[in-house]
């Protein structure tokens, strides 16, 4: 059996990052890598071992080599070379968040289910098997309480990606997906969220915090800042089990779990596995087995998310 081809749209550090990864995982290699520049193109195409390099997206989409595109440009851009995939009925790896916004990434799903091609958020917190042991560990009983927080400082430039709101820039989208989106993966989507923070000097959201509230008292707090140094951790409390997640708590090596009727157990990661290699895995075996949509990161969920997302903004305004 041949191995399962990917092409790589961009050439950022997220897409070097996966593309490692592509190569490091038996029976997948990076067939193309496209890019609106082809030097660049043929640099990273070099170095992961791709025979094909494409100074546009379409080009690299139309390469019959290709199984699966995946999409590491800008937010902004996602759209854009998604759509171009989901016509040459290339199966998608879309880096989070799906798109820069909700109408983007409706978009996206719509083209994708009438197409019947295959379409995933690259939300890899989601595949990382410390964070599925603590999604599937029964012994948390009922989970009251998620906290989460991702925030690093960022010199203000409104040229950089995280600063500018056409490239689809601001805390929440880049940061904040991850603890909102963890709080989605163990308490599903709040009834009502209460977030204050800041905008830049250009609009885009520097920093968010606040509460997203549940049924029966349940709550996640999260934090997101383009501002400051924030611990990045995560802790999930539970009425018979806790969690604490080390930091980055959205790529976890370590976690403890703790409760009055257990000895605290310490789970680590295997290196050889984290959240790159289980969605690559996930791609392969849903084309594989003819599926469209992945039951570990539903295309609703990541529609719920862009939503949640968009809400959390509009406070801040």
């Amino acid at each position: 059996m041949r191995d399962f081809a990917w092409g790589i749209a961009a050439t950022g550090g997220i897409a070097r990052t996966v593309g490692a990864a592509i190569v490091a995982e038996p029976g997948m290699r990076v067939a193309a890598v496209g890019s609106r520049d082809l030097g660049r193109a043929q640099e990273l195409a070099a170095t992961l071992g791709a025979e094909s390099a494409y100074g546009s997206y379409e080009q690299l989409c139309a390469d019959p080599a290709v199984d699966a595109v995946y999409v590491a440009t800008p937010h902004a851009q996602h759209l854009q070379v998604a759509e171009a995939a989901i016509a040459a009925g290339k199966a998608v790896l879309c880096e989070k968040p799906l798109a820069a916004t909700v109408d983007d990434a409706e978009k996206m799903v719509r083209l994708a289910r009438e197409a019947g091609v295959f379409l995933m958020e690259a939300m890899w917190m989601r595949f990382n098997p410390l964070i599925q042991k603590i999604a599937a560990d029964e012994r948390f009983g009922d989970i009251r309480s998620v906290h989460a927080t991702f925030g690093f400082a960022k010199p203000y430039n409104p040229e950089h990606r995280l600063w500018a709101p056409e490239l689809g820039g601001g805390a929440l989208l880049d940061l904040g997906i991850y603890p909102f989106g963890l709080a989605q993966l163990l308490l599903g989507m709040p009834s009502d969220l209460r977030i204050t923070g800041s905008l830049a000097p250009n609009g885009v959201d520097a920093e968010a915090a606040g509460v997203l509230l549940y049924p029966d008292g349940r709550r996640a707090l999260v934090e997101t800042s383009l501002l400051g140094n924030y611990p990045n951790q995560a802790s999930v409390v539970g009425t018979r089990m806790r969690a604490d997640i080390q930091a980055p708590f959205w790529a976890p090596q370590r976690i403890l779990l703790s409760g009055p009727a257990m000895e605290p157990e310490e789970h680590v990661l295997d290196p050889a596995d984290n959240g790159y290699a289980g969605e690559l895995r996930e791609v392969r075996a849903a084309t594989a087995e003819g599926r469209t949509e992945s039951s570990v990161m539903p295309l609703d969920e990541s529609l719920a998310m862009m939503g949640l997302l968009a809400a959390a903004r509009r406070q801040l305004a």
